[in-house]
């Protein structure tokens, strides 16, 4: 037992190597994971102390876990046979392609991407950006939401700054899961969406058995009572004005819901709009050309950085003048299932595309371009039918964001924004309209067109034609 035992230098090498292997994964690796693993629950525990609505267990399970859990559901086992007899194949490989699906779909969410960087970088972001204001909190209607409900905030989809300003703005209620386009399923992002707790979507090439796995999904989620959000529209608005909602989200959470033995679900309407929005005129050139995909690429990206980092460096930068949010009222799904609907959920979706159309944000560029789309040509009488339209508007309890509560500095603020980008001239008291600055106008003016436009309508009176002719 004593004797010695000579060993070559490669093997005596190759022990090592392998005992050390064995040491990390059975000893070192279990208590590193271990260790942090308690370090991340007892930083979800403060986390959840300073949040409205904490974060669930759902969101905070293994990936693998839950797209274990979502593969195995008895609907999704039945919709892979349904889809291996309708298309002639084995059950295993259809299986597969529910499991791509799954891992496709199912988030990996990280407390400390969301809350460590973030919500962070949401906020330099933004106001590095805009002039970010609150314009309707409607803080005692959000605080009166149950503690048990899970919250969905819908969303009209402006500007793909939409995500990082709510995500900041609702930082103090809970950690949002997004429902994101196919458009982020690309490095980096597809990974960032996913440490955020996003979820994809697929809004083209999708069959029964993917509707399937998504929307058991999106009812696990609500059963849990993960806080989520989502654009009705599915996509950017191309002409300003907000669009139809697409109700296949909607028609999941529905098709899940059991009134008196499911958790309620409370839809938080959010209203946003713009002085500028990013992306405007790839979308006006879009609605020209009849197009709805955007392809998605990094360079644009990267060259509009290196042009505001110019900006900066010359001291030419400034601000895209005032991005507002509005919170509407919320709605109870238990409520609103009391009543009975022929068509449960158009009248759902129609009934939150109006709440957000009500408590629209009226902001100083838009409040301008609709006066000129409608023909005014001078300041002084620009002035006069802008204090006209503000009176009636408050009058009627229209969200307004009027910047000092001054008239006159809110025209010089949006005629500066639109003079900048050469869509305006002025010459004294007179001004012009560039040629290409007609659809400019017409884009902005849109998403006020319902609320400030002369034959503006009573919105709680008359959604559903409100909705019926936006685009």
């Amino acid at each position: 037992m004593s004797a010695t035992v000579a060993l070559p230098l490669w093997l005596f090498v190759l022990i090592l190597l392998f005992a050390g292997v064995t040491f990390a994964s059975h000893f070192l690796f279990p208590s590193v994971r271990w260790f942090l693993r308690r370090r991340l629950e007892r930083a979800v525990e403060q986390i959840n102390t300073r949040l409205k609505t904490p974060i669930q267990p759902f969101k905070l399970a293994s990936r693998t876990d839950t797209i274990r859990r979502l593969i195995y559901d008895p609907e999704v086992a039945q919709a892979i046979a349904d889809h291996a007899r309708r298309n002639n194949l084995r059950e295993d490989v259809a299986f597969q392609k529910a499991e791509r699906y799954a891992r496709e779909i199912v988030p990996g969410f990280s407390a400390f991407t969301y809350f460590g960087f973030a919500i962070r970088a949401a906020r330099i972001l933004s106001q590095s950006l805009y002039r970010v204001r609150l314009v309707h909190a409607n803080d005692r209607a959000l605080e009166d939401i149950p503690n048990d409900a899970t919250v969905i905030f819908v969303m009209n989809h402006r500007s793909n700054m939409d995500y990082v300003l709510v995500t900041w703005l609702a930082a103090e209620r809970s950690a949002l899961a997004y429902a994101v386009g196919e458009w982020a399923r690309v490095w980096p992002l597809r990974q960032l969406v996913r440490a955020m707790g996003g979820y994809f979507i697929r809004r083209r090439h999708n069959n029964p058995l993917y509707r399937k796995v998504l929307a058991r999904y999106v009812q696990m989620a609500t059963e849990a009572g993960v806080t989520q959000a989502v654009f009705p529209e599915g996509g950017l608005s191309r002409t300003g004005a907000i669009g139809r909602p697409k109700l296949g989200l909607f028609s999941y959470i529905l098709d899940g819901f059991r009134p008196g033995l499911s958790r309620d679900v409370v839809f938080v309407p959010v209203a946003i709009n713009y002085d500028r929005v990013m992306e405007d005129r790839s979308l006006i050139e879009a609605q020209d050309a009849g197009t709805r995909a955007f392809r998605f690429s990094l360079w644009p990206i990267w060259r509009y950085l290196r042009r505001q980092i110019w900006h900066r460096m010359t001291g030419r930068f400034h601000r895209y003048g005032y991005a507002a949010v509005s919170f509407g009222d919320p709605l109870s799904l238990s409520d609103f299932l009391k009543e009975n609907h022929a068509d449960a959920p158009t009248d759902l979706g129609t009934e939150l595309m109006g709440r957000i159309a009500r408590v629209m944000p009226v902001t100083p560029v838009p409040l301008v371009a609709h006066a000129l789309v409608e023909g005014v040509r001078s300041v002084v009488a620009l002035e006069a039918v802008l204090r006209r339209r503000i009176a009636r508007a408050e009058a009627q309890g229209i969200v307004l964001h009027i910047p000092r509560g001054d008239i006159p500095y809110t025209i010089e603020v949006g005629l500066r924004a639109l003079m900048e980008r050469h869509h305006v001239t002025r010459a004294g008291d007179r001004l012009t309209v560039s040629p290409q600055g007609d659809a400019f106008l017409a884009f902005y003016a849109a998403s006020i067109q319902h609320l400030v436009g002369e034959r503006s309508v009573d919105l709680h009176m008359q959604d559903a034609k409100i909705l019926s002719t936006a685009t």
